[in-house]
């Protein structure tokens, strides 16, 4: 008889059959209007951690309003891309002399829509510099991150940027968001999401509410993490995202209603942030 794997919720310490759930903001350091949203999700809504963006806006905002909220769980948005109403106007957070191979033509971080251009002309070595600048940066600030994530990158968009990525995670003692099933073989024993993962920006905007509950509903045994982008639809948010500000603005209604919160505890779900993963990742797959 086969063996079953052994979901990551069971390595989380969670029963076979729990239903855990990983409610993550990303993009927490876009802009304000992000910032607000994102604070609310967490304080008042289902959410249950969040990512930082550093070479951003928002950055220094977002990262006084985690000095003054230390229960808040949250990683690093490591960024290789940044939107243009996201950009600091002050490029990368490393050198740009140390990063030539990460900046376009204006000296700026490159924009989603050229993210292959960037990937197929990015030098590792210039990726380290910039990822560990982010890091570090978060640290001088006086905060502690629990995990690693990217922004707009599948578990990095390469195989010697997820490797890197993970070397950090280790040298620093944290956790790595790992989704794409090359990246789950590669770290085996560790816990990751044990399904597909969900990006709110790949759901339709039509009945996105009623889709939101029936995921719920319907939400597997293991270790699920959906990545959310509320954001208040601010005007500073719809200048600069035309379309995008409707996909944050219905994430924000959704995550703080009151739906959504007697949909997980009618459901018993298990709503986690990565502390628990980080203190695995600590100690390996012992």
């Amino acid at each position: 008889m086969t063996e079953l794997p052994v979901l990551s919720s069971e390595l989380l310490g969670f029963p076979a059959d729990a239903r855990v759930l990983i409610v993550n903001c990303d993009d927490f350091g876009m802009r304000r209007g992000v910032n607000a949203a994102v604070v609310e999700a967490i304080e008042s809504g289902i959410a249950g951690s969040c990512s930082l963006m550093v070479p951003c806006g928002g950055t220094e905002e977002a990262m006084g309003l985690l000095r003054e909220r230390p229960e808040v769980s949250f990683g690093v948005h490591l960024s290789l891309v940044c939107e243009v109403g996201a950009r600091s106007g002050r490029g990368p957070v490393a050198p740009k002399a140390d990063v030539r191979s990460l900046v376009d033509e204006d000296g700026e971080l490159y924009t989603p829509e050229r993210r292959s251009e960037l990937m197929g002309r990015a030098r590792i070595e210039d990726v380290e510099a910039e990822f560990r600048a982010q890091v570090e940066a978060v640290l001088r600030a006086g905060l502690e991150p629990a995990h690693l994530d990217w922004h707009c990158l599948l578990d990095g968009g390469r195989g010697d940027v997820f490797e890197l990525t993970v070397a950090l995670a280790g040298e620093y003692g944290l956790a790595v968001r790992v989704w794409g099933e090359a990246g789950r073989q590669r770290v085996r024993g560790l816990p990751v999401v044990d399904h597909d993962f969900l990006d709110s920006f790949s759901l339709s905007l039509d009945g996105k509410a009623e889709r939101y509950a029936r995921l719920l509903r319907e939400l597997p045994a293991g270790l699920s993490e959906w990545a959310v982008h509320p954001g208040l639809g601010d005007g500073q948010s719809r200048a600069a995202e035309p379309e995008g500000w409707r996909v944050r603005r219905s994430d924000y209604e959704f995550l703080v209603s009151a739906e959504a919160r007697e949909l997980i505890e009618e459901e018993g779900i298990f709503v986690i942030d990565y502390q628990g993963v980080r203190e695995k990742w600590r100690r390996g797959d012992e």
